[in-house]
């Protein structure tokens, strides 16, 4: 009876990270739950998962996990779905250099490590699956959302080269760009938000007054573009099992409606529209 199929998946804890555990589990995947929580890991292992602490913040975290992955297989591992992420809100103009820093190593350069550890064991078994999650934001700006944008941004840049760079070694690189799902983001990155935003002294302290109700209050209701994570997962399981993955998966109607809107409109059309919604 052959092994089955392998993947490491980051950002378990809650949310998409969660759910893509679970549906490919349940689809008889051999699935590495990391978080960068040892409770939450704990939490896991509990549930029969293959759970470990992975910090994209800390290179030596990466590392072990990937050691620890390539042992539990015998040095294979099919996929790797690049999920974890958070979120440092607040206007660009009251963004300090180490807010940039910090949200960096995480969402773009913890990305890049891991996926650069794992590039050689997939060419040298001759395939592979990297999936990158990006977002709506990866597509379009918005306001008091800099920090988050201009790392999926480059995160798409960055995705795009090395899916082209790939081409013929089997190894296939796509994007996944949900929009409105039900997840912690907002919830964890008040304490970033908290460390590094002085919004009291801004120029737009009035403007922060008027918002903070949506960091710190509980959600009235669902987003009506909102889907649950459940979406993210169907497209991360074509992007994993079709044999002709796209380079790029839309999931809720906004990511649709913004993708179309960056092609077509011109650039102040687009900026409207985005302070509008």
């Amino acid at each position: 009876m052959s092994n089955p199929r392998s993947v490491l998946i980051t950002g378990c804890s809650s949310g998409i990270g969660l759910d893509a555990a679970r549906g490919l589990r349940e689809r008889g995947w051999r699935v590495f739950a990391t978080c960068r929580q040892e409770a939450d890991c704990e939490r896991l292992r509990q549930e029969g998962f293959d759970s470990f602490t992975l910090d994209y913040a800390n290179e030596a975290s990466i590392a072990s996990a990937v050691a620890t992955v390539l042992d539990r297989t015998g040095g294979t591992l099919d996929a790797l779905y690049n999920n974890g992420a958070f979120a440092c809100p607040g206007a660009a103009e009251d963004l300090p250099r180490g807010a940039l820093r910090e949200i960096f190593e995480v969402n773009l350069f913890g990305y890049h490590d891991l996926t650069r550890r794992v590039i050689p064991v997939m060419r040298a078994q001759g395939h592979g699956r990297i999936v990158n999650c990006s977002s709506v934001l990866g597509l379009v700006g918005m306001r008091w959302r800099a920090a988050y944008v201009s790392t999926k941004f480059a995160l798409e840049g960055l995705t795009d080269v090395l899916r082209v760079e790939m081409r013929g070694t089997g190894i296939h690189v796509s994007l996944i760009e949900p929009g409105p799902i039900p997840t912690r983001i907002r919830e964890n990155s008040i304490p970033h938000f908290e460390r590094w935003i002085d919004w009291e002294k801004s120029a737009r302290a009035e403007e922060y007054r008027g918002l903070l109700h949506r960091l710190y209050e509980p959600k009235q209701g669902p987003d009506r573009f909102e889907l649950p994570c459940s979406a993210v997962t169907a497209k991360l399981v074509h992007a994993l099992e079709s044999p002709r993955p796209r380079g790029r998966y839309y999931v809720t109607n906004a990511t649709h409606i913004m993708g179309l809107a960056r092609r077509i409109l011109p650039t102040s059309a687009l900026d409207w529209l985005i302070a509008k919604s």
